[in-house]
């Protein structure tokens, strides 16, 4: 048995039937294999391994260099996605080891940070990763956006094909990038595949010119329902605007179903709204995403509160050591083999993270097994560490 690095052509007999596989109908048509050759160019930077044994692929692994926002700073981030195993080789430690060298060469690239969507959430969480919240599915009819349209509202909406607004689009992503935590985007390579399949619209909201929301969308049939992607809006007008837009449609679909961050409250958009607002959580297919650190480096420099706390960091085997915590300047500084009378907190890989994305308070981590918090540190991680509701955007 083998692990080896594919690239190029070899992804064709490899990884992708296995990714087929698991993901997709099955058995494939020969159309469909036929197509796996136009996928190669949006797979051409991943680092993708495969275990091999006499000739025959049983599992393979892929990594897609990303970049993500942890509390406002920007940080290279390593996307886990076609993670797959041959039928016939399964629950045999296969995806265990790719995933051990996957993430070794990822954090020697200089990765700090990595994000998924499991299969199944209890066994990534053996690897070190806390779930983050699901973005929501919203949907309501056309008709009770209707007092939108007599509303005069400053700025404008822009329409086009996705092919051709790609450019917009992905500008206005990467600003939402700087601006948003727990926002990832896909690398150029990646990316342009919603530009080359030109399968959507793109709506924009601009004001004076600048883009400040943008949702790109499909209509499935008349009487059908409109069908957007993530809405992505840096302020309530923006938002306005894009339903103004789809208050239109009301003579040409039943409804609306759009995505939005999981701090959107969409209850509370319009009055009279009857919305229905969901983020179902289930495996294999509903996952909620998950993520964790490679590096402490991805601490260096954070925008932090008030706190000072020696963190021993235990189980792990990308994350180990004590280290000194200090956000007392507002930025966060990380000092390994810290000594002395500060307060002190066990920790998992899990537990740190889950502190550093903002999504589960110091209390829980005992309750969830993820470190043992005395009261005198749990004062300084909660300085440091605010709540905080992240959004990763990008779909594996």
């Amino acid at each position: 048995m083998t692990i080896r690095r594919v690239t190029a052509d070899d992804r064709l007999t490899t990884s992708f039937p296995l990714a087929a596989y698991a993901f997709e109908s099955s058995p494939l048509g020969a159309a469909r294999v036929g197509q796996f050759r136009d996928y190669l160019p949006y797979n051409e930077g991943n680092t993708t391994l495969t275990v091999e044994e006499d000739g025959v692929t049983l599992a393979a692994a892929s990594a897609i260099p990303m970049r993500q926002n942890l509390r406002g700073v920007v940080l290279p981030m390593a996307g886990v996605a076609s993670v797959a195993t041959h039928p016939l080789a399964r629950r045999q430690g296969h995806v265990r080891t790719l995933l051990h060298q996957l993430l070794d060469e990822m954090r020697d690239e200089g990765h700090l940070l990595s994000a998924l969507y499991p299969f199944r959430s209890s066994f990534y969480a053996r690897f070190g990763y806390v779930g983050l919240p699901k973005p929501r599915t919203v949907t309501f009819t056309p008709a009770d956006l209707a007092p939108l349209l007599r509303t005069d509202l400053p700025g404008e909406v822009g329409w086009e094909r996705i092919g051709a607004g790609y450019p917009l689009w992905r500008t206005f992503t990467e600003q939402c990038l700087r601006q948003r935590h727990g926002f990832s985007v896909f690398p150029d390579y990646r990316a342009v595949g919603l530009r080359d399949r030109d399968e959507h619209w793109l709506l924009t909201a601009q004001v004076d010119g600048e883009v400040t929301g943008a949702i790109v969308y499909r209509i499935d049939e008349h009487g059908g329902t409109l069908h957007g992607n993530e809405l992505l809006v840096t302020d309530p007008l923006a938002r306005m605007l894009l339903l103004q837009f789809f208050a239109r449609h009301v003579d040409q679909v039943e409804r609306v179903s759009v995505q939005v961050p999981p701090d959107e409250l969409p209850e509370l958009w319009l009055t009279d709204l009857d919305v229905h607002v969901e983020a179902r959580v289930g495996r294999p297919a509903s996952s909620a995403p998950m993520a964790r650190f490679l590096s402490l480096d991805a601490l260096h420099g954070l925008p932090a509160g008030a706190g000072r706390v020696r963190v021993e960091l235990t189980g792990d085997r990308w994350l180990a050591g004590t280290h000194l915590l200090d956000g007392t300047s507002g930025t966060l500084e990380v000092v390994a083999d810290a000594s002395g009378r500060t307060p002190t907190a066990t920790l998992t890989a899990a537990g740190l993270s889950a502190l550093a994305y903002g999504v589960l308070d110091v209390s829980e981590l005992p309750l969830r097994g993820l470190g043992e918090v005395p009261a005198d540190a749990a004062a300084e991680l909660r300085g440091i560490f605010g709540r905080a509701v992240p959004y990763l955007f990008a779909d594996f």
